[in-house]
C-alpha cells in the first residue's frame, strides 16, 4: 500500500503481527541504520507476541537479531552488518514514548487501549518519527483486530469518509482467520466460532467492525433463561469463589460446578478488608463439615492489601489455607467480560437469583461509560468483577488465540 499511514484489520490468527514485522524488516533493508519502533497496549504483550514473530521473521528475511530485553531493543545484522534497530515500547503509559527518533513504525493491537489513550499514544508516536531522507515516509503501520469502533475505526473511517481527502495517507485493508486457514490447525476456527457469540465472531473471525459494546455490560445474561435452582451442598463440596479487594466494598460470588457448568449459589458484598472476608468464608463454610475453598482473586492482591499491613491480600487467603488460582496479571477487562458473556450464552454459567439477589442486579445494571469502558459509579462492578475472575480463568474466549499467537501467529 503507498499510504503514510496503513491499517490491517483483521481477524485473530490472521498473521497480523507477521505481517506487520515483515514491514519492519523491509524498513530495514531499504533504510540501513534508520530505526524503527514497535508499539504494543503491554510490555508483557512486546515479550511474549512480538520477540518471538520478529526473530521468525527476521530469519525469513536473512537477518541475525539480537533481542537486548533490558533495553526493549531488537537489533538487526545482515551477516556482519549492523542495519538497525527496533525500539519497543508500551503504549500503556503514552507519556513515556519519548526521548528518541525512528523513521517507520508498527502499533499492533492499537484497538484494545481505550480510546482517549489510544489517540494520544497515535500523537505520541508521530512525533518520534524525525527523520529527514529522501524516499523515506516516516510512516505507521497499525495491526489489530477490531474491538468496535475504536481508534482505528475512527481514523481510517470515520475521519475518512468526512474528509476524503485523507484517503491519500490512510490506507485500509480487511481480512478474516479464513485468509490464513492453511496455516492454522484443523480445529482452529470451528473452536473459535463455537465459543464466541455472533458479534464476536464477526470480529474476531471476519475482522468486522461491530458493536461490542452496547446496552449493558452483561448484555448476554438473562435472569430467566440463565436460572439456577442449585444450592450448597451442607454436607461440604469444592466452592468456587471470585474476590474482589476493596476496602470496606470487597466482594465475593460462590459458584458451584455441576454437570452444566458453573452455577452461582451464594454471594457476599460490602466485607470490610480480606481478613474480614476469611473470617465469613470460614465461619459459613467451614473445613471441618468438608468444604474445600478455590479462590480466584483480583490478581493485583499479589501486590496491595485491604489491611494496611505489609502481607499482600493473596498471601493472606494462602496463609488462611485457601487454594489460589490466579494469573500474574488480570487480564484485559474486555477479555474478562467477553469470557462471561460467551458462557451465559453458551449456557456454561447459570445465577440462583434468589439466593444471590445482589449477583442478579448487578449483572442486568451495569452500563457502559462514555470511554466504553464498565461503569464504575454505581455500585456494580465490585461484584461483577468478583463474579467475572473465575469465568476467565476457566473458560478465557482469548486462549486458544493467545496460544496460537505466541508462535507467531
Amino acid at each position: 500500500m503507498p499510504n503514510k499511514f496503513r491499517a490491517f484489520v483483521a481477524g485473530y490468527g490472521s498473521g497480523k503481527t507477521f505481517i506487520g514485522s515483515m514491514a519492519l524488516c523491509l524498513h530495514h533493508g531499504k533504510h540501513p541504520k534508520i530505526n524503527s519502533g514497535y508499539f504494543a497496549p503491554s510490555y508483557p504483550m512486546i515479550r511474549d507476541i512480538f520477540y518471538p514473530t520478529i526473530e521468525e521473521v527476521a530469519y525469513n528475511f536473512g537477518y541475525r537479531i539480537k533481542i537486548n530485553v533490558g533495553n526493549k531493543e531488537v537489533h538487526y545484522y545482515y551477516g556482519n552488518h549492523y542495519h538497525g534497530t527496533t525500539i519497543c515500547r508500551s503504549m500503556g503509559d503514552p507519556a513515556t514514548i519519548i526521548g528518541f527518533k525512528i523513521g517507520h513504525a508498527m502499533i499492533d493491537e492499537f484497538d484494545t487501549l481505550p480510546l482517549d489513550k489510544a489517540l494520544l499514544a497515535w500523537k505520541k508516536i508521530i512525533g518520534r518519527l524525525r527523520y529527514k531522507m529522501s524516499n523515506l515516509k516516516n510512516g505507521i503501520d497499525v495491526t489489530t483486530t477490531p474491538e468496535g469502533f475504536m481508534a482505528t475505526h475512527k481514523m481510517f473511517v470515520e475521519d475518512v469518509i468526512t474528509k476524503p481527502e485523507l484517503a491519500k495517507n490512510y490506507g485500509l485493508i480487511q481480512a478474516s482467520t479464513y485468509d490464513n486457514e492453511i496455516n492454522l490447525p484443523d480445529d482452529y476456527i470451528p473452536s473459535m466460532i463455537e465459543s464466541y457469540t455472533p458479534e464476536l465472531a464477526l470480529a474476531y473471525v471476519n475482522g468486522q467492525f461491530v458493536n461490542l459494546k452496547s446496552g449493558t455490560v452483561y448484555g448476554n445474561y438473562n435472569r430467566v433463561t440463565n436460572n439456577s435452582n442449585e444450592i450448597i451442598n451442607p454436607r461440604g463440596e469444592v466452592l468456587i469463589i471470585g474476590m474482589d479487594f476493596n476496602v470496606q466494598k470487597m466482594a465475593a460470588r460462590i459458584f458451584v460446578q455441576r454437570s452444566n457448568g458453573f452455577h452461582c449459589v451464594a454471594e457476599l458484598k460490602d466485607i470490610f478488608d480480606t481478613p474480614a472476608m476469611i473470617r465469613v468464608i470460614s465461619e459459613k463454610w467451614p473445613k471441618a463439615s468438608n468444604f474445600r475453598h478455590i479462590i480466584y482473586p483480583d490478581a493485583s492482591g499479589a501486590s496491595r492489601n485491604t489491611t494496611g499491613a505489609a502481607t499482600s491480600d493473596i498471601k493472606l487467603l494462602l496463609a488462611a489455607g485457601f487454594e489460589v488460582r490466579a494469573h500474574a496479571s488480570n487480564p484485559f477487562v474486555k477479555d474478562r467480560v467477553n469470557a462471561v458473556n460467551v458462557a451465559f450464552s453458551k449456557q456454561k454459567v447459570w445465577v440462583n437469583a434468589k439466593e444471590c439477589p445482589d449477583t442478579a442486579s448487578c449483572l442486568e445494571k451495569q452500563a457502559y461509560d462514555d470511554n466504553g469502558e464498565p461503569d464504575k459509579k454505581g455500585g456494580f462492578d465490585h461484584g461483577n468483577d468478583a463474579f467475572g475472575y473465575p469465568i476467565a480463568y476457566e473458560m478465557p474466549v482469548l486462549h486458544i488465540i493467545r496460544q496460537a499467537t505466541t508462535h507467531g501467529i
